[in-house]
């Protein structure tokens, strides 16, 4: 997962490996979570947090039959 170890990034990009993709994710600061949300990025390749507004992209885009 490319990003920083706070809650301040607001882009992040994930992998395949990622998936499911839920936020706050593991490498965030717990003192400043919200509840854990899993975000349906499989079929468009993006996905908004609806609690921070982290967005976060999936390299390669959208991911066809992923389990």
């Amino acid at each position: 997962m490319n990003q920083q170890s706070n809650n301040k990034t607001r882009e992040i990009e994930v992998t395949a490996d990622d998936l499911p993709l839920h936020c706050p994710t593991p490498a965030m600061l717990l003192w400043n979570s919200h509840p854990r949300v899993f975000l349906p990025i499989e079929a468009s390749g993006e996905a908004l947090c609806p609690y921070c507004g982290t967005h976060y992209t999936l390299k390669g885009g959208a991911v066809a039959g992923h389990h």
